[in-house]
């Protein structure tokens, strides 16, 4: 190894039982070193593949400059081979800060710091300012998978690095680290499901509760108490009376000067709070040349100009589907079964002001195309209990964490035991808000 923060190193390990130096770990210093083909297989193979792990995606942070050394993302790929062929792989970043991860840690840094001792560099097994889970350790089998773990580990501990976060990542994951000994955290989501749990008297001998989809938006809002409902209403009829109107775009259908649109609303959101925006215009210029087909994006009107955006992100379907611009309150769009695809709240902006905007820009219009389109399910993002008005539940997403320092790690255990019960109680409390009806 080079430095703290840089330089490719190769080594050879004897795993799984195989004839030793059969098994090859390599330490990458970019995504683009790998074959994006090879890289998007082995995604497609794993339990909770995202869009946000495709080697498109993780290749325009780097292009774009928006993960970079300059910003305080030094990205590093662990990968295992045998005789050329990749096996497992994680992408990871070493960093000086705690921005844009979503799992926060700062508290931990600053104990570091009254102690004397340096919390940066630290490494994130993350995907850049996206809190979306999914699998993060890419491996053909769970074995493999454990041993991309200690490979990581051993990497981390001779670069001295503080402490290893695995962020948002699925049960295979967190199976891994817990073989390795590395310490659990939840934080809490808030997700739509698409699911017409309330029409029992629909189910047959050949269809389950699960299998059931609200047929359209009104057939969504009837699970919901009278409440929420009465407030939805409300709300959608804001903007509505506004004059502001909604058109909905997919994949290739989404313009340049969509996408111009949505940077200049994006990049508003950002300004408005005094922060520089996380992504560059030349990472959206990226996914809409290299992953159209993961994106749908929704624009607000008033007499004809552009007012407002807000962008999704869905995971592509097995079989190509038509992109073209239709309406979502069309009927005959809606869908009768649910066909695994998942949507992610990403991004918004607005240029004016409209009452209730944002709810129906970030929520409603995206269930309602969710609805029509048989989306498995939403997801809202980090943070945010207002979303559970908008029927979006709650949800713990958990993330794995390996501390060097003994006495810190030690401290962090105890301190990740009072947190999580503490997340307990707090997730069976919102559970008691829910906004649908009771059976």
């Amino acid at each position: 190894m080079k430095s703290k923060l840089g330089g490719e190193a190769t080594g050879a390990r004897d795993n799984q039982g195989m004839a030793e130096n059969t098994i090859i770990t390599r330490v990458l210093t970019s995504v683009q070193q790998l074959d994006a083909q090879n890289w998007n297989a082995l995604l497609a193979s794993q339990s909770t593949p995202t869009p946000f792990m495709r080697h498109e995606y993780l290749a325009a942070m780097e292009q774009s400059g928006s993960a970079t050394p300059e910003t305080g993302w030094v990205i590093r790929v662990i990968t295992i081979w045998d005789q050329g062929e990749l096996l497992a792989a994680c992408p990871l970043y070493i960093k000086t800060h705690s921005y844009g991860e979503y799992v926060f840690d700062w508290a931990w840094a600053r104990a570091y710091e009254q102690h004397g001792l340096p919390y940066y560099p630290k490494a994130v097994m993350a995907v850049p300012f996206t809190p979306a889970p999914g699998s993060r350790l890419l491996a053909r089998t769970q074995a493999l998978r454990v041993a991309l773990v200690q490979a990581i580990q051993e990497w981390a501990e001779s670069l001295q690095l503080s402490s290893l976060h695995l962020l948002f990542g699925d049960t295979d994951d967190l199976a891994a680290c817990t073989a390795a000994g590395w310490m659990q955290r939840s934080t809490v989501q808030f997700h739509w499901t698409n699911k017409a749990s309330t029409r029992p008297e629909e189910l047959t001998n050949t269809a389950s509760r699960e299998s059931i989809v609200w047929r359209d938006f009104d057939d969504f809002l009837a699970s919901l108490n009278q409440e929420k409902r009465k407030k939805i209403r409300q709300e959608r009829r804001k903007v509505r009376d506004a004059g502001v109107s909604f058109r909905v775009m997919e994949g290739d259908n989404i313009s340049t000067e969509d996408w111009n649109f949505f940077y200049r609303c994006y990049e508003r959101t950002y300004l408005e709070h005094g922060n520089a925006p996380y992504l560059s215009p030349a990472f959206f210029e990226a996914m809409a040349g290299a992953m159209p087909e993961n994106w749908v994006m929704f624009v607000a009107e008033y007499e004809g100009q552009a007012i407002a955006s807000s962008l999704i992100a869905v995971s592509a379907s097995s079989a190509t589907t038509s992109a073209s611009n239709h309406s979502i309150n069309d009927a005959d769009n809606a869908q009768t079964a649910i066909n695994n695809r998942v949507a992610y709240g990403r991004y918004w902006g607005a240029l004016q002001r409209v009452d209730s905007l944002h709810f129906e820009a970030c929520y409603y219009q995206p269930i309602e195309w969710c609805i029509a389109n048989g989306i498995t399910r939403f997801e809202g993002g980090a943070q945010g209990e207002h979303k559970m008005a908008r029927a979006l539940l709650p949800i713990e997403t958990p993330s794995a964490h390996w501390v060097a320092h003994p006495a810190f790690a030690d401290a962090i255990a105890r301190f990740l035991q009072r947190e999580g019960e503490g997340m307990a109680d707090y997730v069976q409390d919102l559970k008691t808000h829910s906004p649908l009806r009771k059976a």
